[in-house]
């Protein structure tokens, strides 16, 4: 991943690269993802990153000019705001060092190499996807140059787009005849002002997730050769497989659960018991994962043929009628369930700022 430090990183850098990872545009609807307090335009030289912003961050806020966390602050209205409560001792501090807080909270838990694929890698799942998919697409159809073709494809894919499944690259390619008429003041790439020119040209269409729309049309508009760029964007009626909530996918081999769910504990660093609904004995092969309270989707789980289900915590109810169903549920905890954010954060933010102080807790 390319660097992107330099003496004058503010802490709109930060927030804009993290959003290109885990784009703002997945975030659920009752989400409270994003800025939440402060000012993202000044000088960033130290991140704080954690699952929360707790009361015992409070004594060292002032040497940071960012935190990043994975719960928002505020997540429902406040009715007031009182320095004697722990939320209003966080704003108090935030807002007196001047220290801007970013919560990336669902798009994290949602997109494309976020949550869910730590913990399906973790587990060394294959075929994975999404329980509940989210996000839409766009068709992007362009009309380019024959010999171009090539140079503008590889910029669209390299802006993101492409993407089928476990597939890249994928578009589509037809040859055909442009024509067009250089009016006064053009400067045209083919043909001369005031004469029709015929050109032959590939309509090329590709697949582009909707949140990297405006990338890729800035990649296009940068490679295509031509001063005016022809090109359509259609919304696509199914759904993005790249995001989602939750993952399932398949084991190499069937292993028993227990070895899965050590495995996972092991990952996770959960030292205590671990809750337990239904059956979690025998050999099984796919497996479902979702961090944080993913207790709901055991029927999206089951019906993607998941034996075991791996979450942070699930209802009493739900549990019960998970396992009533036949398939077996084991929480892990809601906390230690998506503490990996906290450490791939961390890691992200130094490989791409590595003059950015970051420090975790």
């Amino acid at each position: 991943m390319q660097s992107l430090h330099s003496a004058a990183v503010l802490c709109r850098d930060v927030t804009a690269f993290l959003d290109r990872l885990f784009p703002q545009s997945l975030a659920e609807g009752w989400d409270a993802s994003g800025l939440q307090v402060g000012d993202l335009d000044k000088a960033c030289n130290a991140v704080l990153v954690g699952l929360d912003l707790e009361l015992e961050h409070l004594d060292s806020i002032g040497d940071v000019d960012l935190v990043i966390t994975h719960h928002p602050l505020l997540f429902r209205p406040l009715q007031t705001v009182r320095p004697q409560v722990p939320v209003g001792k966080k704003l108090r501090a935030l807002l007196s060092h001047g220290v801007a807080c970013y919560a990336i909270h669902t798009p994290y838990d949602i997109a494309h190499g976020g949550l869910g694929e730590l913990l399906v890698r973790s587990l060394g799942l294959r075929e994975t996807r999404p329980l509940v998919p989210r996000g839409r697409l766009l068709k992007l159809v362009t009309f380019v140059p024959s010999a171009d073709t090539d140079a503008v494809a590889d910029a669209l894919f390299a802006a993101g787009a492409g993407h089928i499944g476990g597939y890249s690259r994928c578009a589509f390619r037809v040859e055909g005849t442009g024509t067009f008429l250089p009016g006064e003041g053009t400067s045209p790439y083919l043909g001369l002002v005031g004469q029709e020119e015929r050109a032959s040209e590939i309509r090329l269409e590709t697949i582009v997730p909707a949140e990297l729309g405006r990338a890729v049309i800035e990649a296009l508009d940068a490679a295509h050769p031509y001063e005016e760029v022809a090109y359509d964007l259609y919304p696509l009626e199914q759904p993005s497989t790249r995001h989602g909530l939750g993952r399932v996918g398949t084991l190499p081999e069937p292993r028993p659960a227990e070895d899965v769910v050590e495995a996972m504990r092991r990952f996770l660093g959960v030292q205590k018991s671990t809750e337990c609904y239904g059956h979690a004995g025998g050999p099984v092969t796919t497996v479902a994962v979702c961090g944080g309270s993913g207790g709901g989707l055991w029927r999206e789980a089951l019906a993607a043929g998941a034996e075991l289900m791996l979450t942070g915590e699930a209802s009493y109810h739900e549990g019960m009628e998970a396992a009533e169903s036949g398939l077996a549920v084991v929480c892990l905890g809601h906390r230690a369930s998506e503490m990996p954010f906290v450490g791939h954060i961390r890691e992200l933010l130094r490989e791409v700022f590595p003059g950015l102080v970051v420090v975790s807790r």
